[in-house]
């Protein structure tokens, strides 16, 4: 059976009572997953999301799925699965809201003159290059659609799969319209394995880096989330690593444990962390004003307090002592173009 990052049904607070292959540096995922995936038609008619939130530094971002199967017990973004009438907790990771017109969506946008060339980020909820995308391939579509627009994108994601489509990513950052951040919990294939359960091993995470740097693409590194007590001190060695491998942009969050994620979040821990449960739990506390959660902005990513400041310190010294964040990614809009109605470049505005 599949590894899964919760078996837990959660419940809905709004409703009552309620592939391609791939090799991601394991062995083997086993069998179908029981209960099995299910990949879902999403019914939006728009392709980008928008946000004026303080603390993230992009406004507008496309999401081609909703839910991931990646399984990481502590996401943010499970709670965003309730509205569609699901639970935080098995459906998020069985049941995936695939927007397949999701390229066709970006350039009809785009092709409007009322679009604002911006920074795009893929994904600003869940992960672009889950494991739908192997056989759905909706990312690299949108990824198409950039090229075409040389519109400027940032992709997250924590899974190699992004390799795949270093064509695309090399030919925007041509243009300087490509940047690739890959997340790094861990370094400890155990605990990655547990924790993140149907991600890339962290080896094949830091061989992304390096063919995607090699390709001429802008690469960084992002610690997310930090969870004090469980992989705080292992920043130095994941900044090191992706230093190595050609990572020139660092960054980290503090765990956020919003909603359902918290019971979630804790019973995994319980399961697979005993002995360092109460120790994490502690921790965040201590960052959190006594409380597992903070909704503030600014203390919401980082935490508050002594210890919140000891993180920022060694995360600080080390991204000085490996050259990261000396330059922000060269990305710019001034390159974008829009096709004629026929598919014709405009003879204005190359």
């Amino acid at each position: 059976m599949t590894a899964r990052g919760t078996t837990l049904d959660t419940g809905n607070r709004f409703l009552r009572g309620s592939s391609l292959p791939f090799d991601d540096g394991w062995e083997s995922f086993g069998p179908d997953p029981d209960p099995g995936t299910q990949f879902l038609d999403d019914s939006s008619r728009t392709a980008f999301a928008t946000n004026n939130s303080p603390d993230i530094p992009f406004t507008h971002s496309i999401n081609p799925y909703r839910g991931c199967s990646h399984g990481c017990s502590y996401c943010y973004a499970r709670p965003t699965h309730e509205y569609l009438g699901f639970n935080a907790g098995l459906d998020f990771e069985t049941k995936i809201m695939v927007k397949r017109d999701v390229a066709a969506l970006a350039r009809q946008a785009m092709m409007k003159k009322s679009w604002k060339p911006t920074v795009v980020s893929m994904s600003g909820v869940t992960d672009p290059y889950q494991p739908a995308e192997r056989k759905f391939r909706l990312t690299r579509g949108v990824m198409e659609v950039m090229i075409e627009f040389r519109n400027p994108v940032v992709v997250v994601t924590k899974n190699a799969l992004v390799a795949r489509d270093v064509d695309l990513l090399s030919e925007l950052a041509k243009h300087r319209c490509a940047a690739v951040l890959l997340s790094i919990t861990t370094l400890d294939r155990n605990l990655a394995r547990r924790l993140e359960p149907q991600t890339s091993t962290p080896e094949l995470r830091l061989q992304a880096i390096r063919k995607l740097t090699d390709a001429g693409v802008p690469t960084g590194v992002m610690i997310a989330p930090v969870i004090p007590g469980l992989n705080d001190e292992e920043i130095p060695a994941i900044l090191k690593l992706a230093a190595d491998a050609g990572a020139t942009v660092a960054g980290r969050t503090l765990l956020r444990l919003p909603l359902a994620v918290a019971p979630i979040f804790l019973d995994w821990l319980d399961r697979e962390e005993p002995a360092r449960a109460l120790k994490v739990r502690h921790a965040l506390e201590e960052m959190r004003d006594g409380k597992l959660n903070l909704t503030e902005f600014g203390a919401r990513m980082r935490g508050t307090g002594a210890r919140a400041e000891v993180i920022a310190q060694l995360f600080k010294t080390h991204a000085a002592r490996y050259g990261f964040n000396r330059h922000t990614f060269p990305l710019t809009t001034a390159n974008f173009r829009r096709p004629a109605a026929g598919g014709q470049m405009e003879l204005f505005g190359e």
